[in-house]
């Protein structure tokens, strides 16, 4: 009979794996200055403290730590983690107590005297406060002494004692002496270090899990476990734990058995497509600037490197990610390669595990980049890349000067990227392209519309008043020589089409002259319309290359990198729809993690104490699932003759101005309302919103287009030009698209088991080794961390029908017949009770087994050791 240890409702983390370099303590050289406190106990210094987060969590409270923590065994006075017998399960090795009073105690015992102190304000009584039981090596939490909304504890060493005073350096490197009036707290010794899987944490509050990932971000230790949630802190620096090696460790490894990693995401997704021939998800989710294009990067990199063959597919999909940054990312004040659409990459796989194709969808190109920039950004790296890339002679034939020259390249007067090398970066897109099968002729195609791009933007307009009205003339018309030449149209019919507007009414053709203003949107409008439709087709040149319809798919892998929460000091419409698609994307990890899960277990009638959660499906309603929601009100609105942001204001002002998630500004001539987001309140200017959201482009432009003799531009356009322009009018909004292709992918991601990888952005600087306490503590807070550390501590995330539990693990124990001959409940409770202890935390529910992760864990491993075992009799045989 196999027996284990008892699982911990959190020893998901495993022991660490010297293999990869990565303890849970290395010692560093105390330092009187900038060093944490988690420096002091093993990691390295920080420049930046600490703070922590979650929905409900709040601060530490006075009145003690958790149950664990009173329970929990000591740490010593260098701050290691201590078991009296057991062996750490987040240490390397087993450690043992070394004191007979330790500093977990000694922070107790002051905690306990401190509440004493409090109570009773009696000079005698308060000579009896314990702070000086304190000894230089304990570790405590200090309590803020401000109320603000991200103030939460910190954590603190103690270098020095004096009579009732101790001296204390913090988790931001800040030195203080503290006294008896001064509110502290006892450290858990799990704490002290930290831990792989925050579920295993003892001091289960924000200060606790911020400090972990603080710990462990300073150590360069950038992943944490929350049971199979990945937490992600971005390092901002290259770290060397992606080599080959890496992906060879990880490979057939379950989650737990080796330090966090997003491989072991990676190498859980293909488990469970070869294993179970189910469809797999990753969620990446985050502020813009958190890391989630590179974690996307990393979970493709793992699948192409253990998918088996090797082939030309498994190259080609990795070679379509330059081209779609290069085309799709930017320089944002936050995020040096921002991405400025949402994709959703496919990956196919046959039945034997092997990449036989893939699939991406994009959403909402941010076309207002295109034409103008913020302060300190840059329009798409393209444009950039091409002009620094480009030979001499490429230049002259496209008539292309330096990026400082051209005026939709400057408008953030920002043309360079520190770290970026935009001749090598082009190179690489223009070897790319070769890979995913642009011919030449293709390229210069794509190389041409580009150049017009960056001409038309430079185009001046003078104002005229022809018989008393306003109109607009081009002074310098080398910029529209250029532009004609390349699109292969007449120079003065492009100069009527952006200058004039021809109206058809009963009959009669009418002529109107724009303004200056009129001229600059009209070329602005031609530029956006040329660039999102080049990157439409880019698109689709990649899937043509990389979609085998023909393959014998199976299973699937899907990696959604979209853009993450934006609240800028100016929001417009498309940070109305990215922030609507990350609350859909939010709800659908509470549905996952918090509703589905607590159905499931009173449908099984499994032993349990709810946990709850902040729910943003009323926000979510208000904005676009209920009748006259938002973006239905934005629609309908739209499609009006008449209809005017004013008037779609106030019509979302009386419509919703009840609704606790929708705030009104108290000026009546404001231009803006105010949603109460599940990341916090973002206000949005609604002026231009009805224009963006109508995306109509002039029927002068597309009948220019039509005419046009170059094919390359009128292909781009084809559909456009196949509508008609009066059919155009009619043409779906832009929220209309983008809420049809936003239901589409939830309802592909809730077909798939889902896998989620929270992406922490560390500070606003974009530097590494800095630890912004406050900023950090917001991510956390909204993105539910202390409620799903608290709904995987105590819940069963693993789970397998009778049948298909006794099928797997039948033959772990003797006389257990195959599932068809055997009453498989009687069986499951069996061999589970043999495997995993009768004690053991586990449950048997109507219709399932419902394990802890460190269950499952136990059991893949005898299951493994069990087949190597009986191999080698078979070999020997």
């Amino acid at each position: 009979m196999v027996t284990s240890p008892q699982p911990k409702a959190a020893s998901k983390s495993g022991p660490a794996s010297g293999r990869t370099g990565i303890a849970s303590g290395r010692s560093a050289p105390a330092s009187s200055k900038g060093v944490s406190a988690s420096s002091r106990s093993g990691a390295p210094a920080s420049s930046k403290g600490v703070s922590a987060s979650s929905k409900s969590g709040a601060p530490a409270s006075s009145k003690g730590v958790s149950a664990s923590n009173k329970s929990a065994l000591a740490s010593s006075r260098s701050g290691a983690p201590a078991s009296s017998k057991a062996e750490d399960p987040h240490s390397s090795k087993g450690v043992t107590t070394h004191h007979k009073k330790t500093a977990h105690e000694n922070a107790k015992a002051a905690e306990a005297m401190n509440s004493k102190t409090a109570q009773d304000k009696a000079p005698a009584q308060r000579k009896k406060s314990a702070i000086n039981v304190l000894v230089p090596g304990d570790y405590i939490w200090i309590e803020p002494t401000t109320r603000r909304e991200f103030d939460v504890a910190i954590g603190a060493k103690v270098i020095a004692a004096e009579g009732r005073r101790i001296q204390v350096v913090d988790d931001d490197g800040k030195e203080q002496w503290l006294t008896p009036e001064r509110r502290i707290k006892a450290m858990h010794p799990t704490s002290v270090k930290g831990v792989e899987d925050m579920i295993s944490l003892g001091d289960l509050h924000e200060a606790g899990i911020l400090r972990n990932l603080l710990i462990r971000y300073n150590g360069n230790f950038i992943y944490t476990y929350t049971g199979s949630i990945l937490v992600a802190v971005n390092p901002y620096q290259i770290l060397p734990i992606y080599t080959m090696d890496q992906i060879k460790l990880y490979r057939d490894k379950r989650i737990g058995e080796l330090p966090p990693h997003i491989f072991a995401i990676g190498d859980s997704c293909y488990g469970n497509i070869t294993r179970h021939r189910q469809d797999q998800c990753v969620v990446i989710s985050g502020e813009s600037g958190a890391g989630k294009t590179e974690s996307t990067k990393l979970i493709l990199q793992y699948l192409a490197a253990i998918s088996g063959r090797h082939s030309w597919i498994e190259q080609q999909i990795l070679e379509a990610n330059p081209i779609l940054e290069a085309f799709g990312n930017a320089k944002t004040i936050r995020n040096d390669n921002s991405s400025r659409f949402g994709k959703y990459i496919d990956i196919h796989f046959d039945a034997s595990g092997t990449i036989v194709g893939a699939a991406i969808d994009q959403y909402l190109l941010e076309k207002s980049r295109i034409v103008s920039q913020a302060k300190n950004e840059r329009n798409y790296h393209i444009f950039y890349c091409m002009l620094a890339g480009l030979s001499r002679e490429e230049k002259q034939e496209f008539e292309l000067q330096d990026a400082s020259r051209y005026s939709y390249l400057t408008k953030g007067q920002s043309i360079t990227c520190d770290g970026r090398d935009d001749a090598a970066e082009f190179a690489d897109i223009r070897s790319a392209m070769k890979v995913l099968m642009f011919a030449d002729a293709e390229i210069k195609d794509v190389l041409n519309l580009l150049a017009v791009v960056l001409h038309m933007g430079n185009l001046e307009f003078q104002e005229q008043i022809i018989d008393h009205l306003d109109a607009t003339e081009i002074p310098d018309a080398s910029n529209l020589r250029r532009c004609a030449k390349v699109m292969r149209v007449r120079e003065q019919a492009l100069k009527v089409a952006i200058t004039t507007r021809t109206i058809f009414t009963q009959g009669e053709t009418v002529v109107s002259t724009h303004s200056v203003a009129q001229s600059q949107d009209i070329r602005d409008a031609l530029c956006k319309g040329i660039y999102s439709r080049l990157f439409f087709w880019i698109v689709k040149k990649i899937n043509a290359a990389i979609h085998r319809p023909d393959s014998p798919r199976k299973n699937s892998i899907g990696v959604l990198d979209i853009f993450g929460f934006e609240n800028f000091d100016h929001n417009s419409f498309e940070q109305f729809c990215i922030n609507y698609a990350n609350e859909n994307l939010q709800q659908f990890f509470v549905q996952h993690i918090f509703k589905l899960e607590q159905e499931e277990y009173n449908l099984e009638s499994i032993n349990w104490q709810h946990i709850e959660f902040v729910d943003n499906q009323e926000a979510l309603d208000m904005i676009g699932v209920k009748s006259l929601n938002i973006m239905s009100l934005i629609d309908e609105e739209a499609k009006f003759p008449k209809g005017s942001d004013q008037t779609m204001l106030t019509k979302m002002h009386k419509l919703h101005s009840k609704n606790r998630n929708y705030l009104k500004p108290k000026s009546d001539i404001n231009t803006s309302f105010g949603l109460n987001h599940f990341a916090g309140v973002v206000f949005y200017d609604t002026r231009g919103f009805l224009e963006k959201n109508r995306d109509t482009f002039s029927a002068d432009l597309l009948q220019l287009i039509h005419v046009s003799g170059n094919q390359f531009l009128k292909t781009i356009f084809e559909e456009d030009i196949r509508m008609g322009s009066e059919t155009r009018k009619r043409a779906p909004t832009l929220s209309t698209q983008f809420k049809k292709s936003l239901d589409s992918l939830m309802r592909t991601l809730g077909q798939c088991q889902p896998f989620f990888i929270r992406c922490i952005k560390p500070n606003e600087f974009k530097k590494p080794m800095m630890f912004d306490r406050e900023l950090c503590c917001r991510q956390l807070r909204y993105s539910g961390m202390m409620e799903t550390i608290r709904i995987r501590r105590a819940g069963y995330p693993i789970r397998h029908t009778f049948r298909e539990f006794v099928d797997r693990y039948r033959f772990l124990i003797n006389g257990v017949p195959p599932p068809h001959k055997v009453d498989c409940e009687a069986a499951a409770s069996k061999i589970c009770a043999a495997v995993l202890g009768p004690k053991s935390d586990y449950q048997l529910g109507k219709t399932k087994v419902f394990l802890k992760d460190a269950h499952d864990l136990f059991l893949e491993q005898e299951r493994d050791r069990m087949l190597t075992r009986k191999i080698l009799i078979i070999q020997k045989h």
